[in-house]
């Protein structure tokens, strides 16, 4: 008897997968790497060290990491497809330490930052750049039946996305390294380069797929790394008035402080879209959600995810469909990864608004552009929002505290025993234990 996952994925005709998971080990020697074993239970273990597994693999020896917001729902277990034991860690980069017998772009020794998707680069959607969209490198099942089809292999992200071992590590193995890995010039420090991986094109991408133009009012829900960044590249281009809502006062003040933005703290005004109003009268022109649906505030919100008659909350989609003006336009870059109760439609088709659901940014499309336009000239520098620097064997508790949102920590740098010395106006190495933890 076929499961309605089967059904599901031979009614959608996906092409099959032509990269796994699976890997080969080096022989000898073992690395360090974060592994998720339950809720809030992250723990740095000793792995086999990859090995090239297919022809077109390479193994990359990883000179920097980091924590992404989107992380914590993996932290949360909230993610369902996870097993005790995979590895975490989605954006990464190092020094390319072996190629496949396919490998014909990226060399031995060359310095690369890996997009957090894998790409075949064959496929319709590849060969328009659009790379978390593959269809060739995730075999979820369950994603297939959830959504209809299936998105990109991600890293380190469960096995919704593929259940490849991610970059929280000291080697990792990127299948289709030509097409996944971006060769990194040696004048562009790692502090600058790895949030190519994930940060830089997400938040690029938000604002381009969204629309803002010049003149445009916009409002930015979730001041955390993506949210900072999409206020930056908003100002970039042209918008007139830029505001932040969040719910921590520091994170506020740090977007206040280092992008001259406007803000409102939804602890201090409970109703946004009022508070909105106040200051832009005739509403929004654009509305970003760079949050998250793993934190309900209203009671209502609170009880539906606890009984999980909902895994997601709609909380923010409708401050932004109540906030914007008639025909603004609505952009979804927040991770939402199944079923929110009680989504304002109405005001959704009355108003005319453009609810965009942004994807998984395709980092091929935009990570060439960002680095030659804007990394190496200097026009954005991601190094604003670095707040620490951590070894990899602090994660479980860099984890902790970004979850519990102490110490200050917003984005991070992880260094492995491979990792340069900082670079200049970056943060130096911290230690966890004398933050708190």
């Amino acid at each position: 008897m076929q499961t309605a996952a089967n059904l599901a994925q031979k009614a959608m005709g996906t092409e099959d997968t032509v990269v796994h998971p699976e890997y080969k080990t080096q022989p000898e020697g073992t690395m360090q790497a974060l592994a998720w074993f339950g809720n809030k239970d992250v723990r740095i273990v000793q792995a086999s060290i990859p090995d090239i597994t297919e022809p077109d693999d390479v193994i990359v020896r990883v000179t920097g990491s980091t924590v992404c917001g989107s992380d914590l729902h993996l932290y949360h277990g909230q993610v369902y497809p996870l097993q005790k034991g995979d590895i975490l860690g989605h954006e990464f980069m190092g020094i390319v330490d072996k190629v496949g017998t396919n490998v014909r772009k990226i060399k031995l020794g060359q310095r690369v930052v890996a997009s957090f998707q894998i790409a075949c680069g064959e496929c319709d959607y590849c060969k328009q750049k659009l790379s978390s969209f593959c269809d060739r490198t995730n075999n979820s099942s369950l994603q297939n039946y959830m959504y209809g089809q299936r998105d990109a292999g991600f890293f380190g992200y469960s096995h919704f996305t593929g259940g490849f071992p991610g970059g929280q590590a000291e080697y990792v193995r990127v299948p289709k390294g030509d097409v996944n890995l971006l060769h990194i010039p040696d004048e562009v420090p790692d502090e600058r380069a790895l949030y190519l991986s994930d940060v830089l094109p997400t938040s690029y991408h938000a604002v381009v797929d969204t629309g803002v133009k010049e003149g445009n009012s916009v409002g930015i829900w979730g001041a955390g790394s993506i949210g900072l960044c999409v206020a930056r590249w908003a100002l970039l281009r042209g918008a007139s008035r830029v505001i932040v809502i969040d719910g921590v006062q520091s994170r506020l003040d740090y977007a206040r402080e280092k992008l001259g933005v406007e803000t409102v703290n939804f602890e201090t005004y409970s109703n946004v879209p009022k508070r909105i109003y106040e200051l832009f009268p005739r509403g929004l022109d654009v509305a970003i959600d760079c949050g998250t649906f793993h934190e309900p505030k209203t009671l209502l919100h609170k009880v539906q995810k606890s009984l999980r008659l909902e895994t997601d909350v709609p909380e923010t989609i409708n401050e932004m469909l109540i906030s914007v003006r008639k025909v603004g336009r609505c952009g979804v870059i927040a991770v939402y990864v199944g079923y929110a109760n009680g989504v304002n439609i109405g005001a959704f088709m009355e108003k005319g608004i453009r609810l965009i659901g942004n994807g998984q940014a395709p980092v091929h499309l935009y990570w060439d552009e960002i680095l030659e336009d804007y990394i190496i000239p200097g026009k954005f520098d991601p190094t604003f929002m670095i707040t620490h620097r951590f070894a990899l064997e602090d994660l479980p508790k860099v984890y902790k505290l970004f979850d519990e949102r102490k110490a200050g920590i917003e984005k991070v740098f992880i260094q492995t025993k491979f990792s340069n010395s900082p670079s200049a106006g970056t943060p130096k190495l911290s230690r966890a234990d004398d933050l708190g933890v």
